[in-house]
């Protein structure tokens, strides 16, 4: 059976492109310890359980069950609400079903337990960038992008290329001149 570990390196070489595939499940045992760290009182059946309830939300997700999904995240905050990633996990479910406010709420909550550092925080500044572009806020989505990248995100470092002007510029001249390059029939044509 796959490792979260090993289904991340998949997700990175099968998908690249993907917000969360440079950084998804590499960290578990390094928030496991933060959140144990902080809490103390928990028991590791406890943390396997909540981990379980993660596992079967996202699965739910995945399938299109977003209530379940909800439900499932939920449970998992009710048994463990020290633990950042399972807000950040409801945080993306809240945003499949259309509801913004939930989902910027859980990212605010999920990034003060993760105190703003680790993978589970580089997801929450990159849920929470594409949330902001998509509403219009590209100042706040800058920021957020900003943040996740200097946690190690590909993509966040690639949205910033992105919007920025000149960098889109010198990109939309690279892609003519290679077009050219592969195609020297339809150099004249412009």
């Amino acid at each position: 059976m796959a490792t979260s570990k090993d289904r991340a390196v998949l997700q990175a070489i099968l998908n690249p492109s993907a917000p969360f595939g440079d950084i998804l499940g590499f960290a578990e045992e390094e928030e496991a310890a933060a959140v144990q760290g902080e809490e103390g009182a928990f028991t590791s059946e406890l943390l396997e359980q909540v981990k379980e309830l993660e596992l079967q939300g996202v699965l739910a997700a995945e399938s299109g069950d977003v209530n379940r999904a909800l439900e499932k995240f939920s449970q998992a905050i009710q048994l463990l609400p020290e633990r950042a990633s399972c807000y950040n996990n409801r945080a993306q479910a809240f945003r499949l079903k259309g509801d913004v406010a939930g989902a910027l709420q859980d990212l605010d909550t999920a990034l003060h337990l993760s105190r703003g550092t680790g993978h589970v925080a580089c997801q929450c500044f990159v849920q929470r960038g594409l949330l902001s572009l998509l509403q219009g806020h590209k100042d706040k989505a800058r920021l957020d992008f900003e943040q996740a990248a200097g946690l190690g995100s590909a993509f966040a470092r690639h949205q910033l290329v992105l919007m920025n002007p000149y960098s889109a510029l010198c990109n939309q001249m690279l892609s003519e001149v290679m077009r050219k390059l592969q195609n020297p029939d339809i150099q004249g044509s412009n």
